[in-house]
């Protein structure tokens, strides 16, 4: 089975993953032509080579209308308040609302409010809503798939705003520069994971620093409001790293693509990745992630069970359809004698541990059953990928399975099916 397993023993942010997967790909300069041809507006991927403890890695740079990645996130002076937000790493997705800004960089200067200064950052301070987001993903050069994975991203980020402050999602407003470094960070993850496409992704436990830190709003716990609602859920530690390490960007891509937390399986290793975040730790300021093979193991299931003697047909074939569109893993039904000698069906449904109560739900629902029986199952499974060939009858998609030293390879019948029609 084709692993990613992405290691935030330093936390994790929305660039640091963009560049370790960069480096997982065999070639970092690729992908950024690849990011950069997305069409993305006013935004510039840049992959630079990075040293932090002795180890070389990637940093990834994004300018996002014609400023710099944390070129617009400095110590603000305004009217005779200081303002100053210090991450490990850069943080475009909680950016400023509407009643405020959050500034944050690695060194300390002043800026005053003269008319010139207004003048040259009229265009930074502009402000973006979640439907001005979703509408620059809706009409990038990227897939559908992509598109709905970076709108689930940025909208795991809005509603965790939403909560922290209070508002509706429709009122959050985002700062225009921080929104397009989120959104270059957030799509370029998603490309990449695509072309990556392991067939599962295992995080580790997620490092987020600690203490305080000072933004627009006063000072704030590490992990900041936003990013505490985010990892609601997730195996998360505090480390010994004072400040804040994980990122509300580095944490919802995380929470989307991550299908399980925990510790690094055994695995056949083929390529590692080191995406670097901008500050000097005494620890190695870095995101890594693996790929590589896992054996295809057991894993557990829950098995369904229940009666029916007084559904159609046609009932009965909604149902199954219901069931398997929502996720079951399998659904199939067995002609059974019950009680009172009447013929009925036997429903038996495969789901996945997590899923046991949402599929109770839905058998309640869609059939007349008033009781479910079911069993935790243990199951030995082969892993499983898609190839394409092409053949003298036209191109065909062939389903490989292969572990326990076995591979087998069949063609997808209706692609067998389009062809023999065609001659």
């Amino acid at each position: 089975m084709k692993t990613l397993y992405i290691e935030c023993n330093m936390g994790a942010a929305g660039d640091m993953l963009l560049a370790s997967l960069a480096e997982l790909t065999g070639d970092v300069k690729a992908c950024e032509e690849k990011l950069n041809s997305l069409g993305i507006p006013d935004v510039t991927y840049n992959f630079e080579k990075s040293v932090k403890c002795g180890i070389e890695g990637t940093h990834a740079r994004v300018v996002a209308l014609g400023v710099e990645e944390d070129e617009h996130l400095h110590e603000h002076t305004h009217e005779g308040h200081t303002h100053t937000h210090e991450h490990g790493h850069h943080d475009p997705s909680r950016e400023e609302l509407e009643n405020g800004h959050t500034h944050e960089h690695e060194h300390s200067h002043e800026h005053h409010h003269d008319h010139e200064h207004e003048h040259d950052h009229e265009h930074r301070h502009h402000h973006a809503h979640m439907s001005d987001i979703e509408n620059i993903i809706n009409s990038l050069n990227v897939s559908e798939k992509v598109k709905q994975d970076a709108l689930a991203v940025y909208g795991l980020i809005a509603d965790a705003e939403s909560k922290a402050h209070g508002k509706p999602v429709s009122e959050i407003h985002f700062h225009e520069v921080g929104t397009m470094d989120a959104v270059a960070d957030i799509v370029g993850v998603c490309v990449l994971l695509e072309q990556i496409a392991p067939d599962k992704i295992i995080v580790s436990p997620l490092a987020t620093g600690y203490g305080q830190v000072r933004c627009a709003h006063g000072i704030l716990p590490v992990p900041a409001p936003a990013t505490a609602s985010i990892i609601e859920g997730i195996p998360t530690y505090s480390g010994d790293i004072e400040g804040e390490l994980l990122t509300p960007t580095g944490a919802a891509l995380l929470k989307h693509f991550a299908d399980s937390f925990g510790q690094r399986p055994v695995m056949a290793i083929e390529k590692t990745g080191y995406g670097m975040g901008k500050k000097d730790f005494a620890k190695a300021n870095m995101l890594r992630t693996f790929i590589g093979s896992t054996e295809s193991e057991g894993d557990k299931v829950i098995e369904f069970k229940f009666n029916v003697d007084d559904m159609t047909g046609e009932e009965i074939g909604y149902a199954t359809g219901v069931l398997m569109r929502e996720g079951a893993l399998d659904v199939y039904t067995t002609a059974v004698g019950m009680k009172k000698n009447r013929p009925g069906i036997l429903f038996t449904v495969l789901i996945k541990p997590e899923d046991k109560e949402k599929f109770a739900k839905l058998v309640f629902e869609n059939t007349t059953t008033i009781g479910i029986r079911y069993n935790e199952m243990d199951r030995f499974r082969l892993a499983r990928r898609e190839e394409k060939v092409m053949t003298k009858f036209g191109e065909a998609r062939i389903k490989i399975t292969e572990g326990f030293g076995v591979m087998k390879a069949k063609p997808e019948y209706d692609d067998v099916k389009g062809m023999l029609n065609h001659e």
